[in-house]
């Protein structure tokens, strides 16, 4: 248990250390979602930094992965589902959680206060229904 909280708390310290350093280099907030759009073209002239980005997430994942409680375990179609809700969602809200709640919270943006409190609350719901459905 202490394992998974040490985790947790040096996880949300990197994210926000990420963020701020981010900002400080790029004048940019850090936005996974913004990230992504430059791979896929909107803005080329950030690509490289969205592949190294994206390359440390992977790496830092494979280091940190505990194979017992592995995403292989849910099934493939599950996966692509929850990908697609998750992208759906990122352009409803005009960013992702890491822009809104991480960036956007700090700057003191109410429209990411709208955002977070909405993924907070959709969140909260979707554990409570899975674990209603799923038992």
């Amino acid at each position: 248990m202490w394992h998974d909280i040490v985790l947790a708390l040096a996880g949300g310290c990197l994210i926000g250390l990420a963020a701020g350093l981010f900002y400080l280099v790029n004048g940019r907030i850090l936005g996974i979602s913004g990230l992504a759009q430059s791979l896929l073209g909107r803005w080329p002239a950030r690509a490289s930094e969205s592949v190294l980005f994206f390359a440390g997430l992977l790496v830092g994942a494979l280091v940190l992965a505990d194979p017992a409680r592995s995403l292989a375990l849910v099934p493939t179609p599950r996966l692509l589902f929850a990908g697609l809700l998750v992208g759906i969602g990122v352009r409803l809200a005009n960013g992702c959680t890491s822009g809104h709640a991480v960036c956007g919270l700090a700057r003191g943006a109410r429209r990411s206060l709208a955002a977070t409190a909405f993924f907070m609350a959709s969140a909260a719901l979707t554990v409570i229904l899975v674990k209603v459905i799923g038992s």
